[in-house]
């Protein structure tokens, strides 16, 4: 899945710099590490937000006038949790971790040449199955007769929608954007007869530092 990304990533790089060839000077290949924090947006059983981590690339160049263009590849872990119970009795919280990566194109408003500009455009987030602890695969989760390990294996593709904002200097700037999943993350689970009718929409809260080269 890594080498397919990177293979898009350079081929979309590669026709953005052609484009772009009376304003070289202008673009900027970009270093993202950072942090998130994933929901699980669901009416099936009971979600909390947890914390994960970011790294990637990014290439911005001029576009139009005010508007700058971004192309990113992305690597993350996502996590959130499920309330559970343990034996049947014991209630316990159960952290799912998600490997995703994310290709995005992003129009970028420059507010501020520089300084401070908004961003806004699709994302596509392909994703890997769930991980949990082995000792936790057993439990049951609340208000359902599915195991932790039944909802392992969640839907490979998903669009998000992203909003962001990114301010500093020219080589280091900040980064906070939100992304919504349009897509429901369980529909595979469905696909797989589980029975259940289960639906969940994943929302995203993104806080990068880029360092542009």
């Amino acid at each position: 899945m890594k080498n397919r990304l990177l293979i898009a990533f350079l081929f979309l790089s590669t026709i953005y710099t052609h484009a772009q060839y009376g304003y070289r000077d202008s673009n900027r290949i970009g270093i993202t590490i950072g942090v998130n924090q994933m929901t699980l947006n669901t009416d099936n059983f009971q979600t909390k937000a947890e914390t994960g981590w970011n790294g990637g690339l990014s290439m911005r160049g001029n576009f139009y006038n005010s508007w700058d263009m971004i192309y990113a590849m992305q690597f993350s872990e996502n996590n959130f949790s499920v309330a559970t119970k343990y034996n049947g009795i014991i209630d316990e919280d159960v952290k799912y971790k998600l490997p995703s990566a994310q290709i995005s194109l992003q129009l970028s408003y420059v507010i501020l040449e520089n300084h401070l500009s908004f961003e806004f455009g699709p994302i596509v987030q392909l994703n890997g199955k769930l991980k949990l602890d082995a000792d936790k695969e057993n439990n049951t989760i609340n208000g359902t007769t599915l195991r932790a390990i039944d909802i392992i294996d969640v839907s490979k593709f998903n669009l998000f929608p992203t909003v962001g904002i990114t301010a500093g200097g020219k080589h280091l700037r900040f980064n906070v954007s939100y992304q919504y999943g349009v897509t429901n993350l369980l529909g595979n689970l469905n696909s797989n007869n589980q029975g259940n009718n289960l639906r969940g929409n994943a929302s995203i809260i993104n806080g990068n530092m880029i360092i542009y080269l």
